[in-house]
């Protein structure tokens, strides 16, 4: 199955916009603020970005289709457990939806201390609690118990957006502010939303779960949706945090 991902990550990218606009404008980011998104992937924030941003990301191709997406950004190919910057390069470090794939979250974090100045930022936008799933009607429970499944074959962490404020004290970080994004912040059901949800998932259990059953669900959760019935809620934590003084 072909999935747009610059259009996923779009999507996702519309449910933090105004969480990402409160934030960035606390920090009143002027033209020499440096910063960078750890994960970039296909540009989806970066392409949104008022002041400029360097993006980095482990996806060579994913990279290659944000170069086209937002041209004037410097990319670089690279992994969170080693990034290639200097100590104290910038003044924030943000990332969206990418600690729950990150294998060693407290070595990812040393590094992005590491490259931050002193009193400079360390922003987790976005992190889902895939533990907490929340599906309504009860037949479709099983939904949620398939995606942590999926998740953890491709071997994330399903309950990572609950252990940010853990990861981030331990490692002696100031905590500015940390939560769940409401769901006045999430989309409205819409039929292509929907589809696309239904790609990734899709694409996730092909080869787990058989063909008949996932369209028995997918049909399931329709009809749900239409009926007005359908309560779907995954606990989606975000985390501000402040670097020490130097």
């Amino acid at each position: 199955m072909s999935i747009n991902w610059h259009k996923r990550y779009r999507q996702q990218a519309n449910w933090t916009e105004p969480l990402r606009s409160y934030i960035f404008e606390q920090l009143d980011l002027g033209k020499n603020t440096r910063l960078l998104e750890i994960g970039c992937g296909t540009g989806a924030i970066l392409e949104r970005m008022h002041t400029p941003a360097y993006g980095l990301d482990l996806r060579l191709a994913s990279l290659q289709e944000a170069k086209g997406n937002t041209p004037t950004t410097a990319l670089t190919c690279g992994n969170a457990l080693s990034l290639p910057y200097v100590d104290q390069s910038f003044d924030v470090v943000f990332s969206h939806f990418l600690w729950l794939w990150v294998q060693n979250p407290q070595t990812a974090l040393a590094e992005m201390m590491r490259i931050t100045r002193p009193e400079g930022h360390i922003i987790a936008f976005a992190e889902p609690d895939y533990t907490q799933r929340v599906d309504e009607p009860s037949e479709l429970e099983t939904l949620g118990a398939w995606q942590r499944e999926a998740l953890q074959t491709q071997g994330a962490d399903p309950a990572m957006g609950a252990k940010l404020t853990e990861l981030f004290y331990s490692a002696g970080m100031q905590i500015v502010e940390t939560g769940t994004i409401s769901k006045s912040e999430r989309e409205a059901f819409d039929r292509s939303a929907w589809q696309l949800e239904w790609d990734v998932l899709e694409s996730d259990l092909a080869g787990h779960i058989s063909t008949e059953r996932i369209q028995e669900m997918k049909a399931m959760d329709l009809l749900a949706w239409q009926a007005g019935s359908r309560v779907l809620y995954v606990p989606t934590h975000y985390l501000w945090a402040r670097m020490p003084e130097g």
